[in-house]
């Protein structure tokens, strides 16, 4: 249960609280509970019983899939205000948990149970609205992986990816297997692929780091 200064701190973070039906507000703060997640903890493993779901008011939790060759794949990121399709899909589905969550920085969640969460599906159209605004919109992210995965060379999609970190911060703390599981591939084919991109003069790779030099040489290899 949550107290009324916790239940007030939350509601600025989880918009479904604010305006919520006077009844499901209560409802959730009876049955819901904070919980502290430490970086590199995994919530979910593969076959595990889903028996509450997360909704995160601080943090960021890697949601992804290891083939059998051992090579992973980033399936998406959740983070404030967010929660994890693939753990709504287990609890309505009354399903086990399809992949790994694990948490990527130190996260704060609120907690719901499963048997309360899929009542609220069932009884509040302002909770199912945000489920089903949840799964649309984790769908299409998921959908964007498919088609990179399928019909985008891997080079395109690492200078991609390196432009887009470099935008937060350059150098770039990563490694070449972070890399790798990020987009499943390997880590061979990483080194490679960066080796070519350093020759051309487009980044500068150091251990643990990747300096991005020229934005415009790997922007010109993303329109190949």
């Amino acid at each position: 249960m949550l107290d009324a200064a916790q239940f007030s701190r939350i509601q600025l973070s989880l918009p479904i609280l604010q305006g919520a039906d006077p009844q499901l507000a209560r409802e959730f703060q009876q049955a819901a509970f904070l919980a502290r997640v430490p970086v590199g903890h995994d919530v979910f493993i593969e076959g595990d019983r889903v028996d509450a779901i997360a909704l995160l008011i601080s943090g960021v939790v890697r949601v992804y899939k290891i083939g059998e060759t051992g090579r992973e794949i980033t399936l998406y990121r959740f983070g404030l205000g967010e929660s994890c399709i693939l753990t709504a899909n287990a609890i309505l589905s009354r399903q086990s948990f399809p992949a790994i969550a694990t948490v990527e920085q130190e996260a704060e969640a609120v907690m719901i149970p499963a048997d309360a969460f899929r009542d609220w599906v069932r009884r509040y159209d302002a909770w199912r609205e945000f489920v089903f605004d949840l799964l649309s919109q984790r769908l299409a992210s998921v959908m964007s992986i498919v088609d990179e995965v399928a019909f985008r060379r891997m080079d395109v999609r690492v200078a991609a990816l390196l432009l887009k970190r470099g935008q937060r911060g350059n150098p770039i703390k990563v490694t070449h297997q972070e890399i790798a599981a990020e987009l499943g591939s390997s880590r061979e084919v990483i080194s490679r692929l960066l080796e070519d991109f350093s020759e051309r003069g487009w980044v500068s790779v150091r251990r643990g780091e990747v300096e991005v030099l020229d934005a415009e040489g790997l922007e010109e290899r993303m329109k190949v």
